[in-house]
């Protein structure tokens, strides 16, 4: 795997160690949403018969295991992930899962992907983007390894735009959700998690990002009163 920067590797050493409770809190943290937000993500793929997939920062393989229900049975899917911990807990659930062979898993960051140009028809990234260090060179190789015409799909946290549901956003994401996680699992890792979200660019900002990066046809779709949001973009053909 490519050498990782000091940050890196502590967002790395991190996600190692929150890694067995964190399906769990996922789903108690975000009340069950979350599984809602990956299926309108994957949604938004458009993967031919014996297509290839790319989910970066697969984590326990949630969106690969959902990209897998959602397409026919002749599509390949490579999960990837720079944490070796997630990946071991992916690769258990794929193998009881119907996905079973045809899903991968890859121990790589997503600054620097082990793939060659133009050999994926869709990729996706679930709440991973924001964790990239150099975020410019993830969008880049993302772009990279689509086929022309391709489609990227980037689903990540978000600022409400409402005053009134931004507060109390807020005041759960900065004082419950570390409390929380904090009872299950590293206190540190949960309030990296507002922090990190809040120094994220805005909708907008972001999607001029992707296109500097070398996407087109970029858009967005503000999830649950835009806690979430779900970017696309394609490359040009």
């Amino acid at each position: 795997m490519a050498r990782l920067t000091e940050k890196g590797r502590g967002i790395q050493r991190m996600f190692s160690e929150i890694a067995p409770r964190y399906d769990f809190l996922n789903r108690l943290l975000s009340l069950g949403i979350d599984r809602r937000w990956r299926r309108f993500a994957v949604r938004q793929l458009q993967v031919p018969e014996k297509g290839r997939v790319l989910d970066v920062a697969t984590g326990t393989g949630d969106v690969a295991l959902e990209i897998a229900a959602q397409t026919p049975p002749s599509v390949q899917i490579v999960g990837e992930d720079f944490t070796q911990e997630m990946l071991v807990l992916g690769s258990r659930k794929v193998r009881e899962s119907d996905a079973d062979g045809r899903i991968m898993m890859v121990n790589a960051p997503c600054e620097v992907m082990p793939h060659p140009d133009a050999v994926f028809d869709g990729v996706t990234i679930a709440f991973g983007i924001r964790n990239v260090v150099d975020r410019m060179a993830g969008l880049r190789e993302m772009c990279r390894v689509l086929k022309p015409g391709g489609r990227a799909v980037i689903l990540e946290f978000s600022n409400p735009q409402s005053r009134l549901f931004k507060a109390s956003y807020h005041f759960y994401f900065r004082r419950v959700l570390p409390f929380v996680g904090g009872l299950f699992s590293r206190r540190s890792a949960y309030q990296y998690l507002p922090d990190s979200v809040l120094e994220f660019p805005s909708q907008q900002e972001f999607a001029d990002l992707m296109l500097e990066a070398g996407f087109a046809d970029v858009r967005h779709y503000d999830l649950t009163f835009g806690i979430a949001t779900v970017y696309v973009g394609t490359t040009p053909s």
